[in-house]
């Protein structure tokens, strides 16, 4: 199966800057902390992290870049998978 690298590009590039997307509004709501302590005392394990304010152009540079980096690692892995699936 021939994958189109474009379109894992941009499928993959989604999945993670969407995610990073919503992780910043869950900042920018004030429920990430009250996650994160959730997600690490239901793994028996106190936070060491500490969620700070939100930032507007820290929260978009963290979704352009996320995005970028799943877009370039989609695009490098459907063209891997092509050339070792010929």
């Amino acid at each position: 199966m021939k994958l189109n690298p474009n379109k894992v590009a941009l499928t993959l590039g989604l999945m993670i800057g969407g995610g990073h997307l919503g992780w910043s509004l869950l900042v920018a709501l004030g429920l990430a902390q009250p996650l994160l302590d959730f997600i690490f005392s239901i793994h028996m394990v106190a936070n060491p992290y500490q969620v700070t304010g939100f930032d507007i152009t820290k929260a978009l540079m963290l979704v352009v870049i996320t995005f970028g980096v799943g877009y370039g690692v989609g695009y490098i892995f459907a063209n891997v998978w092509n050339k070792i699936n010929k």
